[in-house]
């Protein structure tokens, strides 16, 4: 559950008007500014000859105003408008706020963040005309601002009272919120945030201290329209929510669609009833005594626990009543070491018909026999992992067999019993392949069988342990779409071969006996190949493959066709500057391929 920033769109033909709606305050006039505040002259003896009446609501086209806002590029698109007052036309065009600086910030929690008990009266503003501190137009003053982050905005909001009411208006508008809370003074952190985002509908909290029901209060009585919170947490904080402080969250907020939470060890049970939540991510789960799933409108869900083996949990009435209960189901994770085959039967025997992603992760009970009530039940999944398990070459035939036209991610992590042929045998029957884990897989029988030649309790004869060291085993996938390859930890490969002109990241990562000799690498897209662990000669001709891959895929831009295209020749060197090929050498310049070692 990773996260990245969030890109950002322009606004449409009404993001003129939307601008001069956000700026719905004037602040008082400074004392000593005698300029015009329509067209900057000084005002004594000065007549303006500029229309009074002029005003950027009349624009149609969104780049005829520098004030036009910018939105993050999200849900808000989709959601459905809300009914907004008369003169708050503009509550639909947010600007996410990042909040990663939050040790700058950390010994702010006592002051007010943007001094929005300012008592001045407000009265509309041109924003493009009104002229701020400095003889700044209040548009560009915005759009400063709001590329700014929290510890800016807080610093520039004690300039002068202009640009503490652009500030104030810029957390007013601000519609995503992430947020880390330092350890101290939490709760009030939190409220004096919050309650300058009245319009926050996207949450997200790095916790470095406890979480309980208090906090949680917090969030539900300061974002009423709250749509998506996500709360993660730190290696020394504890997330102390019970399950039925979770389901009664979760009640309350009719608007929620996303909920994504990690430490939830003291949950307990829940039973969680909405008909709004699509998305539920939760981690670090423990004997959970009940699980009740009333959403009907869920598509996904992530439920991870804790890797314990005295955990009570039952899963097969839980995945059987979230089958029965979630009938929209798109996407499954589940990962926990007491997945079994009773499991999956209890899934299968859900019918969902709109299951695309299905990840049952650690379950060394799931075998061939699991698959093949997955392949018959589900036969039309983009996504299988089934990482941990104990499925071997006979399991991945039957995949290919059954999703040869969809399965487009297959991650087979941590299953002992495949071998190079089945992974061989996967690329050649899934052409519309472009991912695949098959790390830990291949391992070296030596280091394998280390542990009971060192104990003493079995020891094999010295004919069968020169056998064991001459059953390294060699892979070659030729492929046309595949861009992510995964051997890391396959100590058990000493020749691999590569085809792919699509693959861009290749993780070979542990893989310690691959020979250098025995490596080639005809993959002119690659961009990343993690070695960390291999051998340094290994490296090194991985290093010497890409650079040829790169200066032989460079040289063909020096080569034209003749006109009749029969027979490829050379260019004259005039021709090798022109500009086509120049951006093309700088498109393979920047695709460079990096080795990391470490």
């Amino acid at each position: 559950m990773h996260h990245h920033p969030q890109p950002h769109i322009s606004t449409p033909a009404s993001a003129s008007f939307a601008a001069t709606a956000a700026f719905d305050f004037k602040p008082a006039k400074h004392r000593g500014s005698y300029n015009c505040g329509r067209c900057g002259l000084p005002k004594k003896g000065h007549v303006c000859h500029l229309n009074s009446s002029t005003n950027p609501t009349s624009i149609s086209t969104p780049t005829s105003s520098p004030s036009a806002v910018t939105v993050e590029n999200s849900s808000s698109a989709s959601r459905p408008p809300h009914a907004p007052p008369i003169r708050q036309s503009y509550t639909h065009l947010r600007r996410a706020l990042s909040f990663d600086d939050i040790e700058t910030r950390a010994d702010s929690t006592e002051r007010d963040l943007d001094d929005s008990d300012s008592p001045y009266p407000g009265t509309d503003l041109d924003p493009d005309n009104e002229m701020v501190s400095g003889g700044l137009p209040a548009g560009c003053l915005w759009e400063v601002l709001r590329r700014l982050p929290p510890a800016g905005l807080l610093a520039a909001a004690s300039v002068c009272k202009g640009w503490r009411e652009t500030t104030k208006r810029l957390w007013r508008a601000a519609e995503e919120l992430r947020l880390m809370v330092p350890p101290r003074g939490q709760l009030r952190f939190i409220g004096s945030v919050l309650k300058k985002c009245p319009s926050l509908v996207r949450l997200s909290l790095k916790m470095e201290s406890d979480v309980d029901a208090t906090m949680l209060a917090c969030i539900a009585f300061s974002c009423p329209n709250l749509e998506s919170m996500e709360i993660s947490t730190s290696n020394t904080a504890v997330n102390r929510i019970t399950g039925d402080e979770l389901g009664r969250f979760v009640a309350d907020k009719r608007c929620l669609t996303s909920l994504k939470m990690e430490g939830c060890s003291n949950l307990g049970g829940f039973v969680l009833s909405s008909s709004s939540l699509s998305t539920l991510w939760l981690s670090d789960l423990y004997s959970l005594s009940k699980m009740v799933f009333n959403c009907p409108n869920l598509k996904e869900v992530s439920l991870e626990f804790s890797r314990q083996e005295n955990d009570t949990t039952d899963l097969t009435t839980m995945v059987d009543a979230m089958g029965r209960s979630c009938p929209r189901l798109q996407n499954i994770h589940i990962a926990s070491v007491r997945l079994s085959h009773a499991v999956v039967l209890s899934l299968t025997a859900a019918n969902l018909r709109g299951l695309r992603m299905l990840s049952l992760v650690l379950g060394s009970e799931i075998t061939d026999a699991s698959v093949a009530a997955i392949a018959s039940s589900y036969s039309k999944l983009e996504l299988l992992d089934l990482s941990g398990s104990s499925i071997s070459d006979s399991g991945i035939g039957m995949i290919c067999n059954v999703l040869p036209n969809t399965l487009s991610r297959l991650l087979l992590a941590l299953c002992p019993n495949i071998t190079s042929s089945g992974i061989q045998f996967a690329t050649a029957q899934l052409p519309l392949l472009e991912l695949m884990d098959c790390g830990m897989t291949v391992c070296d029988p030596d280091s394998q069988n280390s542990p009971c030649d060192e104990s003493g309790d079995n020891e094999l004869p010295n004919a069968l342990n020169n056998k064991l060291h001459l059953m390294y085993q060699k892979l070659i996938i030729k492929h046309s779409r595949l861009k992510k390859l995964s051997l890391w930890g396959c100590s058990g490969l000493d020749a691999l071969c590569l085809s792919c002109p699509e693959l861009n990241d290749l993780n070979l990562n542990s893989c310690k006996n691959l020979h250098p000799e025995r490596l080639l690498l005809q993959c002119p897209s690659l961009q990343n190949v993690h070695a960390s662990g291999c051998q340094e000669s290994l490296i090194g001709a991985i290093k010497s493959q890409v650079s040829d891959s790169m200066a032989s895929l460079e040289n063909q831009f020096q080569c034209k066709r003749l006109a009749d295209g029969s027979k490829r020749v050379r260019a004259p060197d005039c021709l090798s500057q022109e500009a086509s090929d120049d951006k093309k050498r700088r498109k393979v310049a920047e695709q460079q391929c990096k080795v990391l070692v470490d």
